[in-house]
């Protein structure tokens, strides 16, 4: 069993806060290397810490807002263009990802999603709770509370024999129960202090349900700039653009 390293290229939210870029999260192993979401600005993170497109074997996307999915289109364009990528690419997300990443494509650069490339692109949908095994890792989808035009999901990702756990976006709910106990680390999003949101978990209800929930280890994503002021003061682990953890 080898080690497995986690690095956020980027830990933001959809508004930039903190100078923060949008959700991107790379995971390697001696079995595979993959993003966790692909945020609009996941390129320009990636060039940044030094990942370039032409490693990635595999995307896992969470949920189809822009901060999640929106940097897929350029992530294409530059491996075709750029890293000038032979191996497959393939992209794994909620049932609804293969029209929304083809309409972004052609939206953002149009024919793109048309134009012959020297890789297959492949495009797989999820099946809440149902295992899927991609590249090397297994994945469990399960979905949670965050209205984004399709299905939600959290995901439990076993990769080389350790776990990680992320919650996506969402609200508080039980689906996270699953998704989280015993894994090696649990990424939330913890966009607020202790203030209520419809759509998102606030650090307070996090640490509530955490005797719960039972990862052995938590590391907080996706603040906004009211809990990013407080991040200092509230111990514990919480992600930051560049961060590498390993497992």
């Amino acid at each position: 069993m080898g080690q497995v390293t986690v690095q956020f290229l980027g830990s933001g939210d959809a508004f930039g806060s903190g100078g923060r870029f949008q959700t991107c999260i790379y995971v390697r192993s001696d079995a595979a290397r993959f993003l966790i979401d692909c945020g609009a600005s996941s390129l320009v993170a990636m060039k940044r810490f030094g990942v370039s497109s032409g490693e990635i074997d595999s995307i896992l996307v969470s949920h189809l807002h822009g901060d999640h999915f929106g940097g897929i289109p350029f992530l294409v364009l530059d491996a075709q263009f750029v890293a000038r990528r032979t191996r497959r690419l393939l992209i794994a997300g909620p049932p609804g990802t293969t029209k929304r990443v083809t309409n972004a494509m052609e939206l953002m650069f149009p024919e793109s999603s048309r134009t012959p490339r020297a890789f297959p692109l492949e495009i797989v949908e999820l099946v809440p709770e149902r295992p899927r095994e991609i590249d090397g890792v297994r994945v469990t989808p399960y979905v949670v509370e965050h209205p984004s035009g399709d299905p939600p999901l959290a995901l439990r990702i076993e990769c080389d024999g350790r776990v990680i756990a992320y919650s996506g976006d969402t609200a508080w709910t039980p689906s996270l129960l699953p998704v989280a106990r015993y894994a090696d680390v649990f990424i939330a999003e913890a966009y607020t202090f202790d203030k209520k949101m419809k759509l998102h978990l606030d650090y307070q209800t996090l640490i509530a349900h955490l005797g719960e929930l039972a990862p052995k280890r938590l590391v907080v994503t996706h603040m906004s700039d009211e809990m990013l002021a407080r991040v200092g003061s509230l111990g514990g682990e919480f992600a930051e653009d560049g961060k590498t953890i390993a497992l």
